[in-house]
């Protein structure tokens, strides 16, 4: 019996996922387990295994294609099965039929080379293109006109561009053939600029970042503490942590574990400024986003109820969801509810920044590097390790003398973590 592929939902705020590539193609044995297509969120990628072996009967998609959720994609059953009843309506007319004569000619379709270049018009009169594809011959100026379409239901994918270009099927222009005489002149000079379409993350970014600079009444105060005491905690816990049974400890799992503890007794920095409805949403726990630099962009993942956490626990916690952050298994479930953030630039020398506070948050804390300072004690001069922080507040939601006091309270919470962790 077929059966009928629907695209996941990942998370319950996820309305549609792009297919970024097909690993099946029709024809193709399937089994259990198998990889049949990969594609991505706004802020994950993930890869939709076989449920069931067979034959990939149909896809109704391709590569590039923005796909809502719970849409079918494809099917798979026995070789030669009816699935007629699986295809969607919108498809009926140019679905193929029964996978016993769909499959030679889907097999056969790369070899169609040496046909003639075809118009491939539908009956509307619009050009049947996956995005991709459509993408890459706007940036080439590829003749769409002269292409032979290999996708399903008769589109031009990504590879038929490429065969145009290879043939030089440009418009305005001759053919491969007629264009060889000139092979020995001079190459055009390199283009001034290229222009690319921007990500679906980076336009999600975009757009939060405009509305928080637009809408919110935003400050920033920068502090400093002295970090001697907590730099010498963490490499005591480094030193023991295979005889303590502890996860590798960071300066910046110890400010997490700080500023989780601290929020507690500053509600209005651990809340959200619900504009639209005119109130505040106040957070019984602290659920701590944490920004991160990923190779598609900034994600902030969140660890629930960080307040309630051991420092090993929030440590373990906080790694796991960066790990899937970075590398795009992350649940869009985790990527959201945060009551206040932190982002950490230390790592890159920075001493201190205005960090941009994640609407509907009230607040955010930058952390800086460490910085050799002088300070007197008793008389004398005395050189310390300092830290630099600074927390951009809305203050729409709060005064300053508020966030200046939970700015306080956590930078002494942070020169005396040994007693914080006592608490």
């Amino acid at each position: 019996m077929a059966t009928l592929v629907i695209m996941p939902r990942q998370g319950q705020s996820v309305e549609s996922c792009v297919i970024t590539e097909w690993v099946k193609k029709v024809g193709d044995k399937v089994n259990v387990g198998d990889v049949l297509f990969s594609y991505e969120t706004d802020k994950s990628s993930f890869e939709e295994a076989a449920q069931v072996e067979g034959t990939l009967l149909a896809v109704f998609c391709e590569d590039g294609d923005d796909v809502p959720c719970l849409d079918p994609v494809c099917v798979i059953g026995a070789e030669g099965e009816d699935f007629s009843a699986l295809v969607p309506k919108k498809e009926e007319e140019a679905a193929p039929a029964p996978a016993a004569e769909a499959a030679p000619a889907v097999v056969e379709a790369p070899k169609a080379e040496v046909a003639a270049p075809v118009a491939t018009k539908s009956e509307d009169g619009f050009i049947r293109i996956s995005p991709r594809a459509k993408h890459l011959a706007e940036r080439t100026d590829a003749d769409l006109s002269k292409a032979v379409p290999t996708g399903p239901m008769g589109r031009i994918i990504e590879r038929d561009v490429n065969t145009l270009l290879d043939k030089g099927y440009l418009v305005g222009a001759v053919t491969e053939e007629a264009q060889a005489p000139a092979a020995a002149a001079e190459a055009a000079p390199a283009p001034e600029y290229v222009d690319e379409k921007l990500p679906n993350i980076r336009k999600v970014i975009a757009k939060s970042m405009h509305a928080s600079l637009s809408n919110m009444a935003q400050l920033t105060l920068n502090a400093s503490f002295d970090a001697t005491k907590l730099m010498a905690l963490r490499k005591s816990l480094k030193a023991n942590a295979e005889k303590l049974g502890m996860n590798n400890i960071t300066l910046n799992d110890m400010v997490l574990f700080a500023v989780a503890k601290t929020l507690k007794n500053h509600r209005d920095l651990n809340a959200h400024y619900l504009d639209a409805e005119d109130k505040m949403r106040f957070f019984t726990d602290v659920h701590l986003g944490i920004a991160c630099d990923t190779d598609r962009g900034l994600l902030v993942p969140t660890v629930f109820n960080a307040n309630k956490m051991s420092l090993n626990d929030l440590a373990a916690a906080s790694k796991s969801v960066i790990g899937d952050a970075k590398n795009g298994s992350i649940s869009p479930d985790k990527l959201k509810g945060a009551s206040f953030t932190v982002t950490n630039l230390g790592a890159m020398g920075i001493e201190s920044f205005t960090p941009v506070v994640n609407p509907p948050q009230t607040g955010i804390l930058g952390v800086g590097t460490i910085m050799r300072r002088v300070k007197n004690v008793g008389g004398q001069d005395v050189f310390y390790d300092a830290m630099g922080l600074s927390l951009t507040f809305d203050h729409r939601a709060l005064d300053g003398a508020p966030a200046a006091k939970f700015l306080k309270e956590l930078c002494a919470n942070l020169e005396n973590f040994d007693l914080l962790l006592a608490k």
